[in-house]
């Protein structure tokens, strides 16, 4: 039996490859001022490169999660540490714009490879006791790391925190090598089906789907918010808006959040975290003049938002048992997680322009918060159809 520290540690260090691959995204946008003054003939093309990587999962995330089926977790993610460190050097050297380009979207594929491994390797080791909890660390890793990252990036050139960057993907790799079991999320048996066929396959199941066809209500809600509701912060209020409910997002879903998967299944989780923002919405709608009352609302947002966040992860192993089909599953979660990621910001913008702020953020928040909770519903039903 393998000893719990070690698995600990294990959980952990996937965890911290897993801010390696946020720091992906994030080290972008903690420089981005110095890479548009470097980059001055190219003013657009440097936004370019921070949705670039996002880009990449909505398209390939099936493929990943097909990939990490087929070979293992191990190699995936050892080849995607190896892969991020090397295209962090490059860029640390601030190459041509078309390089750098070129050089993003191959970073893309490294980032999607690891935010498919690190669920379904944390799952195979956590054990059942453990998971829920493991699973809500692991969904932790990108809130962790924005917040990290603009803390250090002051101290730092683009050069300099890229090569940090470097660093921690090889420390990342040589750490995993040593202690990651060879046989974590392997799947011998994989079905070589077609990539259409793969699609279709994935996301006509609620098994294999159930966890991102929820999931990417979270990414439209979330991301939106934490872009726009600072803009619109009653005087004094914006740089806390910024901070403060991401912070709390984080602490909700490692300490409520992990409380309540010992007590109801994922998917019922995430339900509850949906109906919190939606009551939160309404909160928020009616204190939106009150800069006080805003920031708590948009906190209370932001702990439905956690909710759901770790229940979403939570709920690839509850679901799917085998290796392959949490790798299904975990890159449908990329997929659709980057679909949210993707086009929640300028959706809300767009409902902001046509009913204003305070009304369009509740409609927003509301709406998308209630088509969660009935994908999530539907998605139950349909599970309970096919066991019957």
């Amino acid at each position: 039996m393998t000893h719990p520290y070690r698995t600990a540690f294990v959980i952990v260090s996937l965890w911290l490859a897993g801010l390696g691959a946020a720091a992906q995204f994030g080290k972008v946008s903690a420089t981005y001022p110095q890479l548009v003054a470097h980059y001055a003939d190219y003013p657009f093309g440097v936004t370019f490169l921070v949705s670039v990587v996002g880009m990449v999962g909505l398209i390939l995330g099936i493929v990943a999660g097909l990939v990490v089926a087929r070979i293992g977790a191990r190699r995936a993610i050892l080849g995607a540490l190896l892969v991020g460190a090397g295209v962090s050097f490059l860029q640390s050297l601030l190459p041509p714009f078309p390089v750098m380009l070129a050089a993003r979207i191959v970073e893309g594929a490294s980032h999607l490879a690891i935010v498919v491994v690190g669920p379904v390797a944390i799952a195979s080791i956590a054990g059942e006791r453990w998971q829920g909890a493991a699973m809500t660390l692991w969904s932790s890793f990108f809130g962790v790391t924005y917040a990290l990252l603009f803390l250090i990036a002051p101290y730092f050139d683009v050069a300099g925190l890229f090569r940090f960057h470097m660093g921690w993907m090889l420390v990342m790799a040589a750490i995993l090598w040593g202690i990651l079991p060879k046989s974590v999320g392997l799947s011998a048996n994989a079905p070589q089906q077609g990539l259409w066929a793969e699609h279709l396959r994935i996301y006509a199941s609620p098994f294999l789907a159930g966890p991102a066809t929820g999931f990417v209500f979270y990414t439209v809600i979330y991301v939106a918010l934490m872009t726009v509701l600072p803009v619109h912060a009653a005087p004094g209020y914006g740089e806390l808006l910024g901070v403060v409910p991401p912070l709390v997002s984080i602490t909700a879903s490692l300490t409520m959040g992990v409380w309540l998967l010992n007590h109801m299944p994922a998917w019922k989780l995430a339900r509850i975290g949906f109906s919190i923002a939606v009551l939160s919405g309404l909160m928020l709608w009616a204190l939106w003049d009150n800069g006080l009352g805003q920031l708590l609302a948009a906190c209370s947002v932001s702990v439905g938002a956690g909710i759901v966040q770790g229940a979403s992860f939570a709920s690839i192993p509850q679901l799917n048992a085998a290796p392959a089909d949490r790798a299904r599953a975990a890159g449908a979660i990329a997929q659709m997680g980057n679909l949210g990621t993707t086009t929640g910001t300028p959706l809300l913008v767009l409902i902001i322009q046509a009913f204003g702020a305070s009304a369009g953020t509740l409609a927003f928040i509301v709406g998308f918060s209630t088509m969660g909770i009935l994908v999530l519903t539907l998605q139950a039903r349909r599970r309970q159809t096919r066991s019957t």
